[in-house]
């Protein structure tokens, strides 16, 4: 149910418009309402499969307003809100949405503390509001989406995107090093000490438990890229680059891949 739209991978660094968003948010307290939850939830379940963000909170925010304790509603409209920051042009837009999908998510995790997904979906809500974020903000909710990570993992060790998450966590740490580093860490404190390796073993655990992926293997590619293991990284982003575009976050993913590609043949 989770989307995997994960965070950004460095710590330190809706419609196409707002017309449809507030369409969306209209909408919801139309004659949609008179259906019931379960059945805007499963509509809404039918847009998002469709990546259309802005038609599936027609129906779940109207759902929402009759089972406002569903944590799995919670945890798709935080999702949906998420994708709809991925479409806005404008950083005020971004980050406006970015809080509302953390905002629900935060409620998410709050009422299904036993939930693996909801404790998940505050770590990614906050890893899309990253690139937002000033500097200092970033290194506090880094901090947010390792603590969500590790326990979205305890709940449940075989979710892929937690150990996705948990390897994104790590490249970008293991990014941050020499003066910049310092520099950081004279500013905001001592930073975690992360390495390649271990956002590759991360990367390969997620692999393991959804080889269906595409994101894993270009993200692994990367990571194997700065160990420099450079034969297995080409492999791992050509696999990723040739597989089916199915998530919200595939096409700039694969962007990232072939350029990282392209550095690796020395274009």
């Amino acid at each position: 149910m989770q989307s995997p739209d994960p965070p950004c991978s460095d710590p330190m660094n809706l419609a196409k418009s707002v017309p449809a968003v507030s369409a969306a948010i209209l909408l919801a307290g139309s004659g949609v309402q008179a259906a019931p939850a379960d059945d805007l939830i499963a509509q809404g379940d039918l847009y998002y499969d469709q990546l259309n963000a802005a038609e599936s909170l027609k129906y779940f925010l109207p759902a929402e307003k009759l089972q406002p304790d569903n944590v799995g509603l919670l945890v798709r409209i935080s999702r949906e809100y998420r994708h709809l920051m991925s479409d806005a042009s404008s950083p005020a837009e971004k980050l406006r949405l970015g809080k509302i999908a953390v905002d629900y998510a935060k409620r998410a995790a709050a009422m299904g503390p036993d939930d693996s997904e909801a404790q998940l979906a505050v770590a990614i809500s906050y890893g899309k509001l990253q690139p937002e974020e000033t500097n200092a903000e970033k290194i506090e909710t880094s901090r947010i989406i390792k603590a969500q990570a590790d326990r979205a993992l305890k709940l449940d060790p075989t979710s892929d995107l937690a150990w996705h998450v948990l390897g994104r966590w790590n490249m970008g740490f293991a990014e941050i090093t020499g003066v910049k580093r310092a520099l950081a860490e004279l500013m905001y404190g001592k930073l975690p000490d992360t390495t390649y390796e271990e956002a590759a073993k991360c990367f390969e655990k997620a692999i393991e438990l959804r080889p269906d992926r595409l994101m894993n293997y270009i993200e692994l590619g990367r990571a194997y890229a700065q160990m420099g293991r450079t034969t297995e990284a080409k492999q791992m982003i050509t696999k990723g680059l040739a597989m089916k575009e199915t998530e919200k976050d595939d096409p700039e993913t694969k962007r990232l891949g072939e350029e990282e590609l392209a550095k690796l043949r020395g274009g």
